[in-house]
This record gives C-alpha cells, sequence and structure tokens, in this order.
C-alpha cells in the first residue's frame, strides 16, 4: 500500500537517482507535465516500480550469487598468480638464453679470419646443448653450417662503401705511410669550387662597373631634356595609382583631411571631388562612411571599413562558455517581501546570527550577501530591503539571483512592496518559492495568503500550480528545514552552470567608504574566479584586489561563481549594481574608466541663489525658484541611489527636485562648497559632517539636514515644497567629546575616558557616537564624572569620564557630540 502524496523527489531519493530520471520515466507514462513536487497515484507508483525492476532484474538468482563467489576467489586468488608469472617466466627464458649464445659466439669470427675454425668449433658443443632441451635429434646438423659463412661475409664487406661513425664502425688511417695520393682530394675540391666560375664572376661584376661609368660620362644623361610640368606630374602620378591601386581603411565616420591624408593626396583634390558630386565640404568637415567610400573609389582606391576596436573588446572576455567548460554553480537565493515581515529574521534563523540588531530601527537598510552550508551544498543569499524607498535594490538583487523567496506575513498579507517584488522576480525570469512567515502569531490564515496569490498569477502546488508555498515561523524556526529542502530542489532542476576557469565577471552588491581601508566594494562573481592581485573595472572605479574577505572578515584566496566577497583596492567607491570584470591590462582599464566619468560630468549644473527649507515655500511662491538643487552623502551607495531616486519622485509642476551629486562618507568642505556655489541643499543619510565642513556651512549660509531614517527626509522636504513646514523639534549641538580610552569596571561596565574638544558636554545631553564619519548610535548619558565625583557639566579643555546608558562597543578615537532637542516655532 503506497504512503499518502508520494512526491517525485521523494520516489527518487529512495531509489537512489535524481529527480530528472524519474520524470523522464514517467513521460513514457503519460504525456501529462509534472514536475520534482507533483504527487505520484498509485499506477503511476506501479508503473515506476515494475520499469526500474525490469531495468535490474537478473536471468537467475543462483546464478547471479555464483558469479559474485567466482569473482570473490578470483580476486583471492590474484595475487597468488601475480606471484607465480614472474617464477615462470624466468625459467622459460633460460633454454632461449643458452641457445641464444651461438649467434655472439660465432659473431666473434667475422673481424679476425685466422680464427675461424677454433671459435666456430666451439660453436657445436653450444648448440648441441639445445637438443635435449628442445627434444630434436635433428638440430646438431645445423650446427657446422655456419663455420664457413663468416669469410663470405668479411669479402662482401670489402666492396661495401665506408659507413658513418654513428653506425659503430670503426676507420683506421695508416699515418707512418710516406706516400700521399693528393690528386684525390684535388678532384674534390674542384668540384666543389671550379677556377673558371670565379673567373667569369669577376669578369661580369666587371663589365657592370664599366657601363654604369659609360652611362654617367654621356652628356645629359640621368636628366630629362625639360622640366616636369604640374600637369604631367598629376598624369604621370594618377597613371601610377591606376598601375598599383591603394586599399585604405575608413571608419563610420572621418573628416575630409584625414580621407586626403589616406589617399596621398591634397585636400583641394578630394574636396573637388566632393563638389563633383554634390558635396559641399570644407577640411575640417566629417562626412561619413557612404560619402567617403563614394569619393575614395572615384580617385581610384579601393575601401574597407574600419572595424573599430573598443576598449571594452580589447579588454573584457565577453565570449561564450564551451558546454565543456561549464561546472555546476551554487544557487544564489534572494529573500524578498514587505518591510517589516520577516527576511532577515528568515536569514538569521538559517545563519544563527542577529543581523537585524545592527539595522536602525529593526528595519535592513542595505543589501547584504551571505554563505550557508546546508547538508554539504553552499547557498548564497541576499537580504534586500523591503521598503519603498529601495526599489532598485530590489530590482538590482532580483537580477543577479537564480532563486527569489518572497516572504510574506501570514497576519498581514500582500502588501504594496510584496506585489512589486513579484514583479522584480518575474522581469527577472527567476522562480519564486513563497514563505509565508509568523505562523507562531495568533490570527495566522495561510490559506488566505495562498488566496491573495493566486491574483497574481502564483498558484500554490496544492491547488495544481507550480509555486511552491512554506509555512515556516522564523522565531520558532518552524517549517526552516522545509524552506532549504524547497530552495536545493529547485537549483538541482535549474541546472546551474558556470564556467571557473576564465577572468571573473559579475555584479557589484553594495559599496561604501571607510576611513581606514578606502574603498570597499561587495561582489557577486557571477562567472569566472576572482583572486588577489586581478585588476578590475566596476562601472567608474578600477583597481587591483588587494585583500578579498567573506562576510565573517575571512581572508580568500579565490571567490569562484556565486561566491560573494567584500573587496579593497579599488580607486573608488563603484555605484550600486554596476556590473564588474577582471581585466589584463591596468592602463587600458583606467583608460575606459576616465571616458566613463567624462560621459558623467554632462548632468551637473550651477544654481544662482540661495534656498533653504524654510524659505523655500516662499521662494517658488515669488516665482524665484524652480528647482531644488541637493547634494546627498550617505554611508554606503545603496542607501545614495535611494534617497537620489526617491527625492526626485517629489518634483511636481511648480518645482523640479534635483540631486546634483551624491557619494559616499562624512560631509567635508568640497560637499559644502559644491552646494554654496549650486545654491543646494545638503542631505546625510547616517552621516556627519567633519568639523571644517560644519564651520563652512556656518560661513557659507548651506542648509544640512540629518536623517536616519528615510521616511523622515522625504515627509520634510515634501512638507516644505507645500509651505506646511509646521514646527518641531530641533536639534542644539552642545560640544564636542573624543574618547581617549576605555575603561571596564565591574560596576559600571564601559566607561570612555574622554578629552572635551570643543563647546560642553551636560548630564542631561543625548550623544551621539561618530565612528570614522559614520553614525554609529544615539544614546544617553548614563554617568558623567571628573575624577571621582559626579558632575552637571564639563567645559572645553577638560577631561572626564563618560558612561552610556545602552551602548557599550565604546573604541578609542570615537568622537561624541552632545546634543539636546528644543521645540521651536517659525
Amino acid at each position: 500500500m503506497p504512503r499518502d502524496k508520494y512526491k517525485v523527489h521523494e520516489v527518487a531519493k529512495d531509489f537512489g537517482t535524481t529527480s530528472k530520471k524519474i520524470l523522464e520515466l514517467l513521460a513514457k507514462y503519460s504525456d501529462i507535465e509534472r514536475k520534482h513536487t507533483t504527487v505520484l497515484e498509485d499506477a503511476e507508483l506501479d508503473f515506476l516500480f515494475d520499469s526500474i525492476t525490469q531495468a535490474n532484474e537478473v536471468a537467475s538468482f543462483d546464478a547471479y550469487f555464483a558469479a559474485a563467489a567466482e569473482q570473490q576467489a578470483a580476486k583471492a586468488e590474484a595475487p597468488k598468480a601475480e606471484e607465480a608469472a614472474p617464477a615462470a617466466q624466468t625459467k622459460a627464458e633460460k633454454p632461449a638464453a643458452v641457445s641464444g649464445k651461438a649467434a655472439p659466439v660465432s659473431g666473434k669470427a667475422a673481424p679476425v679470419s685466422g680464427k675461424a675454425a677454433p671459435v666456430s668449433g666451439k660453436a657445436a658443443p653450444v648448440s648441441g646443448k639445445a637438443a635435449p632441451a628442445s627434444g630434436k635429434p635433428d638440430a646438431p646438423k645445423a650446427a657446422p653450417q655456419p663455420a664457413p659463412q663468416p669469410p663470405k661475409k668479411k669479402e662482401k664487406d670489402k666492396n661495401k662503401p665506408m659507413q658513418a661513425r654513428t653506425k659503430g664502425e670503426t676507420k683506421r688511417v695508416d699515418t707512418r705511410q710516406s706516400n700521399v695520393d693528393l690528386d684525390k682530394y684535388n678532384e674534390r675540391y674542384e668540384e666543389i669550387a671550379p677556377a673558371n666560375r670565379m673567373n667569369s664572376d669577376n669578369a661580369q661584376r666587371k663589365q657592370k662597373l664599366n657601363q654604369k661609368s659609360k652611362q654617367y660620362r654621356k652628356p645629359g644623361a640621368g636628366r630629362s631634356a625639360k622640366r616636369e610640368t604640374e600637369a604631367e606630374r598629376l598624369k604621370r602620378i594618377a597613371a601610377e595609382r591606376a598601375k598599383h591601386q591603394i586599399t585604405i581603411k575608413v571608419p563610420d565616420e572621418i573628416t575630409v583631411g584625414e580621407l586626403a591624408a589616406m589617399l596621398k593626396m591634397t585636400a583641394a583634390e578630394v574636396i573637388k571631388k566632393l563638389f563633383s558630386l554634390g558635396v559641399m565640404a570644407t577640411v575640417n568637415e566629417v562626412i561619413d562612411f557612404d560619402t567617403a567610400e563614394i569619393v575614395a573609389t572615384e580617385l581610384g582606391a579601393k575601401v574597407e571599413k574600419q572595424v573599430v576596436v573598443t576598449i571594452e573588446e580589447q579588454i573584457i572576455d565577453d565570449s561564450e562558455d564551451k558546454e565543456e567548460d561549464l561546472q555546476r554553480r551554487d544557487p544564489v537565493v534572494v529573500v524578498m517581501g514587505h518591510v517589516d515581515h520577516g527576511k532577515t529574521s528568515i536569514l538569521d534563523a538559517i545563519r544563527n546570527t542577529a543581523v537585524t540588531a545592527t539595522e536602525a530601527g529593526g528595519i535592513t537598510q542595505h543589501i547584504g550577501a551571505y554563505r550557508v552550508e546546508i547538508g554539504g551544498q553552499m547557498i548564497t543569499f541576499l537580504d534586500t530591503p523591503g521598503h519603498a524607498a529601495f526599489t532598485s535594490m530590489r530590482a538590482r538583487g532580483a537580477m543577479a539571483t537564480d532563486i527569489a523567496v518572497l516572504v510574506v506575513a501570514a497576519d498581514d498579507g500582500i502588501m504594496p512592496q510584496t506585489i512589486e517584488a513579484i514583479n522584480h522576480a518575474k522581469a527577472a525570469g527567476v522562480q519564486i518559492i513563497v514563505a509565508i512567515n509568523k505562523m507562531d502569531k495568533e490570527g495566522a490564515n495561510p490559506e488566505r495568503i495562498k488566496q491573495q496569490l493566486t491574483e497574481y498569477s502564483l498558484v500554490p502546488e496544492e491547488w495544481g500550480g507550480d509555486t511552491i508555498c512554506v509555512p515556516v515561523s522564523a522565531k520558532t524556526q518552524m517549517g526552516i528545514d522545509s524552506l532549504l529542502e524547497s530552495i536545493l530542489l529547485v537549483a538541482e532542476m535549474a541546472d546551474l552552470k558556470a564556467n571557473p576557469n576564465r577572468a571573473a565577471k559579475g555584479v557589484v552588491i553594495e559599496a561604501r567608504l571607510d576611513k581606514g581601508r578606502g574603498p570597499i566594494a561587495t561582489l557577486l562573481v557571477q562567472n569566472g574566479t576572482l583572486r588577489p592581485g586581478d585588476i578590475i573595472v566596476a562601472g567608474t572605479a578600477v583597481g587591483r584586489v588587494r585583500v578579498m574577505v567573506n562576510e565573517r572578515g575571512q581572508r580568500m584566496k579565490s571567490a569562484g561563481p556565486s561566491v560573494p566577497a567584500e573587496v579593497m583596492g579599488l580607486a573608488e567607491t563603484p555605484n550600486a549594481g554596476d556590473s564588474f570584470d577582471a581585466v589584463s591590462d591596468e592602463r587600458l582599464a583606467r583608460e575606459l574608466v576616465e571616458q566613463r566619468k567624462q560621459k558623467e560630468k554632462e548632468d551637473k549644473f550651477n544654481a544662482q541663489h540661495k534656498v533653504t527649507l524654510d524659505n523655500l515655500f516662499s521662494s517658488l511662491k515669488e516665482g524665484e525658484m524652480k528647482e531644488l538643487n541637493i547634494v546627498v552623502k550617505a554611508d554606503v551607495q545603496g542607501s545614495v541611489e535611494a534617497v537620489t531616486q526617491n527625492l526626485e519622485k517629489l518634483s511636481n509642476d511648480e518645482v523640479r527636485v534635483k540631486v546634483i551629486h551624491g557619494g559616499v562618507g562624512a560631509i567635508n568642505d568640497s560637499d559644502v562648497m559644491l552646494a554654496g556655489v549650486s545654491n543646494a541643499i545638503i542631505v546625510g543619510f547616517n552621516v556627519r559632517p567633519d568639523s571644517n565642513a560644519q564651520a563652512a556651512a556656518e560661513r557659507d549660509g548651506v542648509e544640512m539636514r540629518m536623517y536616519r531614517v528615510i521616511y523622515d527626509c522625504m515627509e520634510e522636504i515634501e512638507a516644505a515644497m507645500k509651505g506646511m513646514l509646521a514646527p518641531k523639534f530641533r536639534e542644539v549641538p552642545l560640544g564636542k567629546v573624543e574618547v581617549r580610552t576605555v575603561m571596564n569596571l565591574s560596576s559600571a561596565g564601559k566607561i570612555a575616558g574622554s578629552y572635551v574638544l570643543e563647546g560642553k558636554v551636560t548630564r542631561s545631553a543625548q550623544i551621539r557616537v561618530v565612528r570614522d564619519g559614520i553614525v554609529v548610535t544615539e544614546d544617553e548619558i548614563a554617568s558623567l564624572r571628573r575624577f571621582k565625583d559626579d558632575v552637571k557639566e564639563v567645559a572645553s579643555g577638560f577631561e572626564c569620564g563618560i558612561g552610556l546608558a545602552k551602548f557599550n562597543d565604546i573604541k578609542e578615537g570615537d568622537i561624541f557630540e552632545a546634543f539636546v532637542m528644543e521645540e521651536y516655532r517659525d
């Protein structure tokens, strides 16, 4: 009796084969399309069992076991047979060796004729010994025959020519003779260099010299009777061109002067021909290939189109891989869904790490790449933000992956960003697996989720579709194993392959600027292998891979297909989503990057008037302002893209929001300078300005707004555009403190031994921890002391000890910004 809901992949697992082979057998049974998760009926299972049994049946069990026993016995006797074989071979070779002695002995008689009789006499007894061994009594009769043969052989050798020394024979020359036949050698010399030939050559050479000298002495020789005219010169050149037609290679566009140089003509001749064809052109004017071909052909040249090889074609290998070079690769999985539906929590349950704790407000604002080993198979996961601000990052994540896991909260249902994620996955052509999360909550209704999915052409397998739906709970880890098993099954059916033995090619997942290590990019290798020392081009960034680490910070010697790596060594931060290539020539790579940068400089412009969010509405009302320029700085490149795209979406009929510059890292002097001359506002996302930038902004009247949540930025600027900038709390900076040492106290935890750089710090102030220009966290002061006394405030130039209420990961060199929040109204 077969078990209930026996699926294809379970049958394959039980029989120790693959799902593909089971599906091929079922295709012979009927034409119905099946998948690896299809539930099989009793008749189909019977057919499978019969087919596999017949394919592996034996004629007789007795014969089968007897053959197995014989094989076992043969294996046991094999070592004995191997030992016996050399001994038998040795015995067999002994008679042959004895009988073989006759040949070398008789052979000794050839050089010395006087010893032929005794030596030949020895041959008879030796050959006679072979008779008893072979059992042939007639063998001794043949023994005396070799005796008279050696002298005959010696007589024949006298008529043979002398052989080379490599043949083993020795030539002896008697130098004691007094008479030497010199005529023999003179004949040989005449054959090599006859005397009459040398005399004839000299005579010919002298005759040529005499002829030329006589010509030079003739009057008028070598000079034309009259000077050649211009018309005759042109006619002669035309005749030479007609006789020797030149071939030129012309690009898509060429100037008239360049064409004339190729044709070895003057520009006037080419312009004259163009005029005759009805084309008015000057020497510096550009003509297309068709016009140049007609003109050059009319002027007697053969034209070929020049194939322009770009720098990309020279240094980037875009050739297709051969089938025999492809190898299986690991699947790349992107986790998508609505904000706060539990995407990162599911990854935490898989990786057993707490990534959510590092994100502001528990919302993922960057993209991460992780490697997880499941049952001996590696899977690469990409975690993307879920809220609407990061549309481009979700689209980028879907294009770089093979499988999309769509996370839907069981108590919330399909939301706007869920629909957007479905569209991204469909556009990228990746397989979708639905993870119905939060099944541990009350009111979880997976059937309602399945019903909503059918509205977007995602029909669950239970309802006859091909979409895998797995109920999971990231909190209790329910269904996580089933989700991973479904991912591996889909990856197996996809038959993912790549060629690791070629130059690396892939996509930039994320990029950021680290103060100590410089630009850092997270790369996902899609084909080939990336190694330290490789030269890579990523968008407008170029560099050599100095250090390559994985998500755990461990150094990597290589990164093959489907492997993410964090790379250091680029000259600048690339844009997230840019494709990267490992190239062979660093000089051409830098030239290519300069070409790409030149194209990006065309969209920059400068404004004329200063503007702030406070006077923005009044400026619009007076008609003074039609564009709002913004400089965006963020901690990672993905956030720069998200803020830029959402700010530009705020444009309306009255004002156009334009981001004139976006960059990664702390706000510096150049940002303030650009905002000053362009009349722009600086928007900082998870970054802070340095001291010089702060002073320059106050001096030039440039407004800077800092945000940690992207929605606050959108709401403030949109409200300013509509004239609804309501009274709210604003930040009043008090001072800046530098952490110079960190002390661990058993009673109070970590205490920052600090020095007040400017302003003051009060007991009631809030603290913003800034590390390398990046905001780490915001916290309250738990304790403020000078020596052993609690104090209410510490002024500039004094040292103090500061303990924070919640944050303990304090490091030397951190900057504490003390501030208070106050309410204000216009």
